[in-house]
């Protein structure tokens, strides 16, 4: 099943009306890097979403091969994996970019918004997400990482202890009228740059509506009004 087609199809719609596109793991995992390469040939830089976490080596060059696809501006990595294995990944990064306006951006996953408290206990973390999630992007700091990607409720928290420097993703991101699907902590784009977000991940509220230029153009609109 051909899932470039559809993928550049809706690139091309999107073109001007968002600032990056989101490769994530189902669409990499059934295309591969040329994928990647095709969305970069349109002219789109690409938010490459594959939440690296294994031993730092793996990592490390898992890293360095995400660095050599063209139009890659963000890769993500868990900050579970630890520091060891966080320090490693800056290091391919670092090491094959050599000019740092050249690398993407290294970003450490914190809690994922799906999850509450009453799943991080089930994980074998407990307390509330937020204080999880503070800790864990102190941690990302300390390893060099350019940033995070955590929820909106934690954004004002993370940059009171990160500093303005410092990049924060906000996933989860719903529409006032939008449905929250399988999230559980969700923020509506005005609220999370509000709270502070360098950028914002939307996915569904975007692809599966009827008209995702409208609707991303619509989101678009909702932050330049706060922003």
């Amino acid at each position: 099943m051909d899932r470039i087609g559809p993928a550049t199809a809706l690139v091309r719609r999107l073109k001007g009306a968002v600032g990056l596109c989101k490769v994530g793991n189902q669409l990499f995992t059934a295309e591969g890097p040329r994928v990647v390469s095709k969305i970069a040939s349109l002219g789109l830089g690409v938010f490459l979403d594959l939440k690296f976490h294994d031993i730092p080596n793996t990592v490390a060059h898992g890293v360095a091969s995400a660095a050599r696809l063209p139009g890659v501006r963000l890769v993500t990595l868990h900050t579970t994996g630890g520091l060891a294995m966080m320090r490693a990944a800056r290091q391919a990064a670092y090491e094959f970019a050599g000019d740092t306006k050249k690398r993407p951006r290294l970003l450490g996953v914190t809690i994922l918004t799906s999850m509450d408290e009453s799943t991080l206990a089930e994980v074998g973390l407990a307390g509330p997400p937020a204080a999880r999630g503070v800790e864990l992007a102190k941690l990302a700091q300390k390893a060099g990482l350019d940033g995070v990607v955590a929820s909106a409720h934690e954004v004002r928290l993370i940059r009171e202890a990160c500093g303005a420097g410092f990049l924060i993703v906000v996933p989860g991101i719903r529409p006032a009228e939008s449905s929250t699907d399988d999230q559980a902590r969700v923020a509506t784009p005005a609220q999370a740059i509000s709270a502070g977000a360098d950028y914002l991940v939307v996915g569904r509220p975007i692809t599966a509506s009827k008209d995702p230029r409208k609707a991303a153009l619509a989101i678009s609109k909702e932050i330049a009004s706060v922003s």
